[in-house]
């Protein structure tokens, strides 16, 4: 038996030897075969010339390419380069398909041009129309299974060592340059080493990159640093979504990949140092966030976009787990989970990033906070749609110290500002020093009442947000596919007004619901105070601000003296007061559109008891005009066109509040 054995041992021994000396005696024809398969396969499958100038053993396992460009017929040159020095597995030249040890590339030349609709690379994304038509009707496609062949072909194909010298890639447009310079690119062990020159138009980025590589386990980090002090910026970021990018340092890293049941599940990590950000719909100024991380689990599959709930983002000293979930099989379903273990208030609000929320930057505070928020769509059926956030704080949490904004001045007279497209255009006192300043039990019950009615009819049972208004605006929005309605309380308009610019960016709207927690949660300001102010303050026609400048104006009155159809006026002005014209005929009567409102408001407020059904039925939908506003209102071309949009706006606005 041992015998026979080592018989076979040495067959199969002397068998490979022989195949080393069929290779070595006929490695030049082999790859001279295995080339031109090659070359032959890329101009089959492409209109373009592939051109090998010389190609040569330099040793048993190390091949010499020199002079190759890759040309598209009648078009410009695509690729270009001085020399290829390859060390090659022997085996994969039998296979027809070299895989490469190391390889040392000089002088490559990446150049691709667009003359109008004319490109030299546009046929290299065509599809092959040779193929068989695929059926993605009934599953659509599979992102994972797109991408986990991507992953797999570009780790399957890495060197083991990899030395390239002036590397060059170009896009030439008649309305843009990109120009991208490596003088080195190196590979040894798994490290990764390299210097990046990026030319785009006039903006110019220097980065050095480090990072390492497992082609086994599908691992890989890298490392971005700015070469300079002016940081890496995105460019196109401007013209394309008028904003701003830029960081000093970028990390990302794949750590693992799975693919089962047509599956794709990535993990992995990316971190940001000094980030900026700018975009007139996110904040008036520069966001920076000194740090910022996520480590991330994503999903890929059939209609499946998932961000697991294991992903943890992030930002300064602030953490949270996020999931998120598209799929799109049968309809749009959209979820969205945040979520965060207790933090200490403090790391909350040291890490609110800079230029965010001017109004909250500084403020100190003892206790722990911590947040949820529940997000559930599906875009066929808008009515189950799903909306809960909700901000707990310990029991020990307490402002120890304000920042740049002191949330208790409206407890007492302060300076209010009124803002125009972003510039001031009155200031005035909130308190007994101003004239039109009216106490809250000065003021009419009747308009008081009325806009409870129809602005929040919960103000004074609630902590300061509807959710279920919010819900229904929501909803509003997504069908109309654009900002439509907002779902404010009066204490969000309040903080809106007192606090904040009149502008519509992220960041105003999360600010204002922080402010609002705090004055609701915290007891900072009684809700008495607050109604009394947002009556003082709010815009009811040309300059006129306040329940007193507005009674005066309108019906040359004091606002205790208004009545139920007066009220019901100024309240129904309230969402557009610079349209108040459009309430009015030429000769100061109310126009018809409005006879709807009155009856909706009047009715509301004889079922909670806040008029009598006498007063209800001698409820008449017209006034009568004193003072400045006959004179405007009076004179003003006649127009008998009902102001639609407004009264539709009107509708929607009780609609919403009716609860």
């Amino acid at each position: 038996m041992k015998k026979r054995i080592l018989m076979w041992a040495g067959g199969v021994l002397a068998f490979f030897l022989l195949l080393v000396v069929l290779l070595f005696a006929f490695r030049s024809r082999v790859l001279s075969y295995t080339i031109n398969r090659v070359v032959a396969k890329v101009e089959n499958k492409y209109p373009a010339d592939f051109t090998i100038g010389s190609a040569e053993f330099a040793s048993w396992n190390s091949v010499v390419l020199s002079d190759i460009s890759f040309v598209p017929h009648q078009l410009d040159t695509l690729f270009v380069t001085d020399s290829v020095h390859a060390t090659i597995s022997v085996g994969s030249i039998f296979r027809g398909r070299i895989v490469f040890k190391r390889l040392e590339v000089a002088n490559s030349y990446l150049t691709a041009v667009k003359k109008g609709d004319v490109t030299n690379f546009g046929f290299l994304f065509k599809d092959d129309a040779s193929a068989a038509p695929k059926d993605t009707t009934s599953t659509g496609r599979n992102y994972g299974a797109l991408l986990n062949r991507v992953i797999e072909t570009a780790f399957d194909n890495v060197p083991d060592q990899v030395d390239f010298k002036n590397l060059n890639a170009s896009y030439v447009s008649t309305n843009r340059t990109i120009d991208i310079r490596m003088p080195y690119l190196r590979m040894d062990d798994g490290n990764i080493a390299s210097e990046v020159s990026i030319r785009t138009d006039s903006l110019v980025n220097r980065l050095l990159v480090q990072g390492t590589i497992d082609p086994d386990d599908y691992r890989i980090a890298t490392s971005l640093y700015a070469a300079d002090t002016n940081g890496i910026r995105l460019p196109y970021i401007k013209n394309k979504f008028d904003a701003q990018v830029a960081f000093d340092t970028l990390r990302l890293s794949l750590n693992d990949k799975t693919f089962r049941k047509d599956v794709l599940t990535v993990r992995g990590a990316a971190t940001v140092d000094n980030l900026m950000l700018n975009h007139p719909k996110l904040a008036d100024e520069d966001i920076q966030v000194k740090a910022s991380a996520v480590d991330y689990v994503v999903k890929l599959g059939p209609n499946l976009f998932e961000i697991d709930s294991l992903t943890e983002v992030r930002v300064n000293k602030a953490r949270a787990n996020v999931y998120a979930a598209y799929q799109n099989e049968t309809s749009k379903i959209i979820d969205l989970k945040v979520s965060t273990k207790q933090v200490p208030a403090n790391n909350f609000f040291g890490s609110l990033p800079a230029g965010l929320f001017e109004n909250l930057e500084g403020i100190k505070a003892n206790g722990w906070l911590q947040y949820k928020l529940g997000f559930h769509v599906n875009m066929d059926s808008l009515d189950y749609l799903v909306f809960n956030s909700d901000l707990d704080a310990s029991k020990d949490f307490k402002i120890v110290e304000w920042g740049n904004t002191n949330l208790q001045k409206i407890n007492g007279s302060f300076s209010h500002t009124v803002y125009e497209y972003g510039k001031p255009v009155r200031t005035f006192t909130v308190g007994p020093a101003n004239a039109f300043y009216s106490p809250i039990h000065e003021i009419s019950p009747y308009l008081r009442n009325a806009i409870l009615t129809a602005e929040d009819a919960g103000f004074y049972s609630h902590n300061g947000f509807h959710e279920e208004a919010f819900r229904q605006a929501i909803i509003k929005n997504l069908e109309e596919g654009e900002f439509a309605r907002g779902g404010s309380t009066i204490s969000m308009q309040l903080v809106k007004n007192v606090f904040l610019t009149r502008k519509k960016t992220v960041a105003r709207k999360v600010e204002e619901a922080i402010i609002v927690w705090l004055m609701e949660n915290q007891d900072l300001v009684s809700k008495n105070r607050m109604f009394e102010v947002y009556l003082n303050i709010i815009e009811w026609g040309p300059d006129v601000y306040g329940a007193k400048d507005a009674s005066r104006f309108y019906f040359g009155k004091q606002p205790s003296e208004l009545n139920l159809a007066e009220a019901i006026f100024l309240t129904s002005i309230i969402p557009s007061p610079k349209r108040y014209r459009s309430s009015f005929d030429s000769y100061g009567n109310l126009r018809s559109h409005k006879a709807g409102y009155y009856r909706m408001i009047g009715g509301m407020m004889r079922r909670r008891g806040l008029v009598s059904q006498e007063e209800y039925e001698n409820l008449y939908p017209n006034v009568r005009l004193y003072g400045r506003a006959r004179d405007l209102i009076v004179t003003a071309q006649d127009t008998t066109a009902v102001d639609e949009e407004s009264s539709q706006y009107e509708l929607e606005t009780i609609d919403l509040l009716d609860f």
